[in-house]
């Protein structure tokens, strides 16, 4: 078969384009769901910004999964809302490659500060004497800076090894986005090297901060049921309630995906990495402000000083 040059290419994203009801149905949802990031998670990178009671490590870094959720979430759902609505269903090459490599970037990155914060929570609780010498503003910027970095890094690795494949011509991506082992297998070559490097990536960076973030809550856990006071206890739970609520959603919608047996329905596939590609990400702000005193008490600041400025 005559091998296409990839500059030419375009590739059609199939979604559910079998079920044209569904689609208006997850269209209107996930536009609701995409206002609701932006928005969400918008408010909470201002607040860590502006109010001087939210410069903490565990702000700080909350700000970057902010920010990397609004990132994340904008690779991929304008397009997929626009396809949702369109007959034409097609991306092309650079385009798809582009989303493929910010949003795969982007999870790699969303693993490794999930690891980072649990890192932040256990130095909080277990030494919370040297907590503010630990947990130093210059290495929280290197942790933050490190985990973009080797998010990024991991992307960039996945990409190249896919943007190397020869394509025939077989270009439809059953999927809503550009997915990168949906993308690799519509190769017409050997994908063996693509394959164990994805595998060897997901251990990398899904079950290796996993694991560093059990362990952190091992410790943890025995700090705090050492603690002789309920009240002392239910504060030491309710600094970690957030995160520990977080990883649940984020590793758990992950090892679902990954652990369960293959079916056979792929609408079902599709949906659940919907789940996970847009759901997530707007949990994610609602968890870290439902009962938190700091982040309302930010959040009416703000509005308190937008009004007098009105009034002004």
């Amino acid at each position: 078969m005559e091998r296409t040059n990839w500059t030419e290419i375009e590739f059609i994203l199939q979604g559910l384009c079998e079920y044209p009801r569904a689609e208006k149905l997850l269209f209107v949802m996930c536009l609701m769901m995409y206002l609701v990031i932006l928005l969400g998670n918008s408010t909470l990178v201002i607040l860590t910004l502006l109010d001087s009671h939210l410069h903490t490590p565990m702000y700080f870094f909350l700000g970057n999964l902010s920010f990397l959720d609004i990132w994340y979430t904008t690779s991929f759902v304008p397009t997929m809302l626009i396809h949702f609505l369109s007959k034409k269903k097609t991306i092309s090459f650079t385009r798809c490659i582009i989303q493929m490599s910010v949003s795969y970037s982007m999870g790699s990155t969303e693993c490794v500060l999930l690891a980072v914060m649990a890192y932040d929570r256990y130095v909080a609780i277990c030494n919370p004497l040297r907590y503010s010498i630990i947990m130093s503003k210059a290495l929280c910027i290197q942790m933050s800076a490190l985990s973009w970095g080797l998010g990024f890094l991991n992307s960039l690795a996945e990409t190249i090894l896919a943007i190397r494949l020869p394509f025939c011509g077989k270009n439809v991506i059953n999927h809503f986005v550009c997915e990168i082992l949906a993308f690799v297998k519509l190769a017409c070559t050997d994908i063996f090297l693509n394959e164990i490097a994805i595998m060897l990536g997901n251990v990398i960076f899904l079950f290796s901060p996993l694991l560093l973030i059990c362990i952190s809550y091992i410790f943890i856990l025995s700090t705090v049921l050492r603690i002789n006071s309920a009240e002392g206890k239910k504060k030491a739970f309710s600094t970690c309630s957030a995160h520990v609520t977080v990883v649940t959603v984020f590793y758990g919608t992950i090892l679902f995906m990954y652990m369960k047996p293959k079916s056979k329905d792929a609408v079902f596939e599709k949906l659940i990495a919907l789940f996970y590609g847009v759901v997530t990400p707007m949990l994610n702000p609602i968890i870290y402000s439902l009962r938190n005193k700091e982040v309302h008490g930010a959040l009416r600041k703000l509005m308190t000083r937008q009004w007098f400025w009105k009034e002004g």
